[in-house]
């Protein structure tokens, strides 16, 4: 796992998260922006295209971070991909430094590759994938890694429609049963949306309780005791978000930053 150095004003960190940022970054490498000179983009057709508007700087809000992933979603949406970042020379750029302006958790289904979904490139995005985008220590710990050592002003928790993972959990716990092996974790972890999804009466429960669980999982990190103060300053945003599979839109359920 690539790192880079904490920028500046994030370098007096406190207690426990000092130790930690010092840990990470002992194996991280320096502050980098993405050089338009250094990038390319092809069409759909397999073609030239030009990159996303400002693709030349990385977004160093979280407003404008969340603004080019959802400009590269809209172009997922249409079928008008620019493919930005992803040729040899953005992969000599970034081999020895990144700077993602992103942090995506979501889940491992087939059918949601978020640096495919948000039309991005090599070095943009930080990506988790859980089942479910269920969230535990190593999790949040990789949550919390771009933000703390690189400024990383963004974080999208991303569930989607028809998730397995959710679907097996839920009807598992509405029968009493048990799932085999270490699928039981992601029920055990998901057992908070089912209750509160199981209080009120829902046209389809499955997608209810999937977002109900996306957006308490983005609460949590923003509560999060080493995430928390970063948003409150205005440094960094947690989204919750919903993918739909049947348009290939994402739909913001809370958290999205506006200034």
């Amino acid at each position: 796992m690539g790192s880079a150095k904490a920028p500046r004003r994030r370098a007096v960190l406190t207690g426990g998260l000092a130790a930690t940022a010092a840990m990470l970054t002992a194996c991280s490498s320096g502050p980098g922006t993405t050089n338009a000179g250094k990038t390319s983009a092809v069409g759909a057709a397999g073609t030239p295209s030009p990159s996303p508007a400002g693709a030349a700087t990385r977004p160093d809000s979280p407003r404008s971070a969340f603004a080019r992933l959802m400009e590269g979603n809209e172009r997922w949406v249409d079928g008008t991909l620019q493919h930005p970042d992803r040729d040899p020379k953005r992969r000599e750029f970034v081999a020895e430094e990144q700077k993602p302006y992103g942090v995506i958790l979501s889940c491992i289904d087939s059918r949601v590759p978020p640096e495919l979904l948000f039309d991005t490139g090599l070095g943009d995005l930080f990506v988790m994938r859980t089942g479910g985008q269920v969230v535990g220590p190593v999790v949040v710990g990789s949550v919390e890694y771009g933000p703390v050592t690189s400024g990383t002003p963004l974080i999208v928790v991303l569930g989607h429609q028809r998730c397995g993972a959710v679907k097996a959990s839920y009807e598992a716990m509405r029968d009493g049963k048990k799932l085999p092996g270490n699928l039981r974790s992601i029920a055990d972890a998901l057992r908070p949306a089912y209750r509160e999804t199981v209080r009120r009466e829902h046209a389809d429960p499955v997608d209810a309780m999937t977002r109900i669980h996306t957006d308490r999982t983005a609460a949590g990190l923003r509560a999060n005791k080493d995430l928390a103060p970063m948003v409150k300053k205005g440094d960094l945003a947690v989204v919750s978000a919903y993918y739909s599979l049947d348009t290939g839109r994402v739909e913001v359920l809370s958290g999205a930053p506006s200034a």
